[in-house]
């Protein structure tokens, strides 16, 4: 607390147990001027820290002090850390795309390899054109989706039931798996509807016909990243990376910020709003069309 010292020997308080009387709330709003040259992250450790010694005084009744008073102070006054902006590898998830979309033809050894490759498929492709977080992926199951009207019904964020829309290329990817999956999920001896959407076929499972974990899902986008691009770029993708991308798309074909909103299933459009910056071509592009 070196700083803060400094701070109260400038506005003419010495800070020794014989003046803690004297010691007032305002001396928050000397700090916090005195950090202004600081970084945003910066200025939070020190008045995070100011506060403890505040509420420290407080409780052993050193000093009169009025900790709520204190600590609104702080909010008026300090600044927020920068927000960054989510990272948005667009051309790596197109190529990721492209990837995906040939999976069902290589060659398999086995039944389950084949199972997981139009699997994986449906998956990558499912994640870029709903939006999907990647704990609603997983938890889907088959008699969620409305295969006429391309929707399906979703427990989301906070435990709220939503609406999601599929994409033709979704919908037949999803399709095509279940088609591979017939005698499987036939031989489960529960209704179909039941049935996960996005299922293991690894040896645990076994004949049954359980759900991927977040943690497979995960797994299934670094497999595809390291595929598609190379080792170097696995952990620079990740599920959440491809609903950036869903967000992103729709602003860019419709530049509707509401539309984009209601379709990510976003509660605050501020959050939106993160996602409608414009990458650098972009920016050329633009300027190019309104000044030449």
């Amino acid at each position: 607390m070196t700083m803060f010292s400094e701070v109260l020997e400038i506005n003419k308080l010495e800070p020794s147990k014989e003046t803690l009387d004297k010691l007032k709330e305002d001396a928050i709003v000397w700090m916090a001027n005195a950090l202004k040259d600081f970084s945003p992250a910066t200025e939070q450790v020190y008045l995070t820290a100011t506060v403890g010694l505040y509420e420290y005084i407080a409780g052993e009744n050193l000093a009169n002090i009025n900790l709520p008073r204190v600590r609104l102070l702080i909010k008026q006054r300090s600044r927020r850390p920068g927000i960054r902006l989510p990272q948005f590898p667009k051309n790596d998830i197109e190529r990721i795309l492209i990837y995906a979309q040939d999976l069902h033809n290589a060659a398999h050894k086995d039944d389950n390899a084949r199972f997981i490759a139009y699997r994986d498929r449906a998956f990558l492709i499912t994640l870029a054109d709903t939006g999907l977080r990647v704990h609603e992926a997983c938890n889907l199951r088959r008699g969620d989706i409305d295969w006429l009207e391309s929707r399906a019904i979703i427990i989301g964020k906070g435990n709220k039931e939503a609406v999601t829309r599929f994409s033709r290329r979704a919908l037949q990817a999803c399709k095509d798996y279940m088609g591979q999956r017939a005698v499987l999920d036939g031989n489960s001896g529960r209704p179909l509807a039941s049935l996960p959407l996005f299922a293991r076929h690894d040896r645990g499972a076994g004949k049954k016909v359980k759900p991927i974990s977040t943690t497979t899902g995960r797994e299934i986008v670094n497999q595809a990243v390291f595929n598609a691009i190379g080792p170097e770029a696995v952990g620079t993708i990740t599920p959440h990376s491809f609903r950036h991308y869903f967000v992103t798309t729709i602003l860019i074909s419709s530049g509707n910020l509401k539309l984009a909103q209601e379709l990510a299933r976003h509660t605050n459009i501020a959050v939106t709003q993160r996602y409608s910056h414009l990458n650098d071509d972009e920016l050329d592009q633009k300027y190019q069309e309104i000044f030449d």
